[in-house]
């Protein structure tokens, strides 16, 4: 799986670029504020529809714009697939594969699958719950595509029973208990299949973010992962037992919203006994694992995005995780120079009004406007 060719049309500082991408490792170069991140960003919504620096629609049109089109050639089993991606202000975004309408969002990870390490990646380990959690639902979906449903179905129930609770104000009538009771059913069931696929892809994880943290280290420790949850084994009974508590505050007090991913080394808990290098080790370990799970189920690894990762690590680390990683395509960006022996199959050079990649001696490029890291 690679993209071979990819054009932009008012994403983030690109006004209009079209370029040929190289196959293997491929290093963005440039220094701070050209776009290097802009460019990882768009090969990473192709396939999650989503940035994965969390920015809103607005923050991916180009100023002064009204829609961006992000289109990419896509090679797998020796068939080239175009997929187009057009993100407006105000319409909902439109994706088209060989310029048919997609029909769900999850058919695009036959398509296109991606893994990204990116500078803030220690907050899976220091960071809230939260951010363990999608973790986590990131890797579900992307083992099998049809467990977005699941999610979805999920989320859809925990906002309609919110709002209820908001909506009674704490006092519960004939009505409105039984609408409840609808909503209570359906969140449990979707909940209960969540957390059934966050535990099943936690329990393979774990032994291969154990060998990618002896691999990035140099050292094996035992790394455990754990799920915990605060209701017990029946979601259903939970939610009729947080009742009181829920219509008291107006939302729901229990559920897989509310759950986490317990993480130590040595049997020590990562967020508060570890040292920020072991911290940082873990949280490469973590995208590394995850990396290596889908690789091994597909049989192919998914475009790889190392976001300025090196910035963090020094040369032994860089080189440990470079050695470390599944051959397939893989872009990384930076500001500097990579460490002795890291050398890519191509390049692509970032600079304002332009962007050039560079492989197998041919060079192709396109113009490009100045634009953030």
């Amino acid at each position: 799986m690679r993209v071979s060719r990819l054009w932009l049309s008012d994403f983030r500082s690109y006004e209009h670029v079209e370029v040929e991408l190289p196959p293997g490792l491929c290093v963005v170069t440039g220094p701070n504020g050209v776009g290097k991140t802009n460019l990882l960003e768009s090969i990473g919504y192709l396939a999650r529809l989503s940035s994965f620096r969390s920015a809103p629609t607005d923050a991916l049109v180009r100023t002064g714009a009204d829609t961006a089109v992000i289109r990419a050639e896509v090679d797998q089993d020796g068939r080239t697939q175009l997929i187009e991606v057009e993100i407006n202000r105000s319409r909902p975004r439109r994706v088209l594969v060989n310029r048919q309408r997609l029909r769900r969002s999850s058919d695009l990870a036959g398509i296109i699958r991606v893994s990204v390490f990116a500078p803030d990646d220690l907050e899976l380990v220091k960071g809230s719950p939260g951010m363990r959690r999608d973790f986590l639902d990131e890797l579900v979906v992307s083992l099998h595509p049809r467990n977005d449903a699941v999610r979805s179905d999920w989320e859809k129930s925990l906002r309609q029973r919110n709002a209820l609770l908001k909506q009674v104000g704490g006092r519960l009538d004939d009505s409105a208990a039984a609408t409840l009771e609808v909503w209570d059913t359906k969140a449990a069931a979707a909940g209960t299949e969540l957390v059934r696929l966050r535990t099943d892809a936690l329990q393979r994880l774990t032994p291969m973010v154990g060998d990618a943290y002896e691999d990035i280290a140099g050292r094996g420790e035992p790394i455990g992962l754990r799920y915990a949850r605060g209701w017990g084994d029946d979601l259903a009974a939970a939610f009729v037992s947080a009742r009181g508590d829920d219509l008291r505050r107006g939302l729901s007090t229990v559920g897989p919203h509310r759950d986490e991913v317990l993480i130590d080394i040595a049997g020590r808990p990562s967020r508060t006994h570890c040292s920020q290098g072991e911290q940082r080790c873990l949280a490469l370990a973590l995208r590394l694992g995850a990396h290596r799970l889908v690789t091994a189920e597909y049989d192919q690894p998914p475009v790889l995005l190392l976001d300025d990762v090196f910035s963090e690590l020094d040369d032994d680390r860089a080189r440990a995780l470079m050695a470390a990683l599944p051959k397939g395509q893989a872009f990384l960006s930076t500001a500097g120079s990579l460490p002795d022996g890291l050398g890519g199959a191509g390049t692509i050079e970032v600079s304002p009004g332009r962007l050039t990649a560079s492989h197998g001696g041919g060079r192709s490029g396109g113009a490009a406007e100045p634009g953030d890291t």
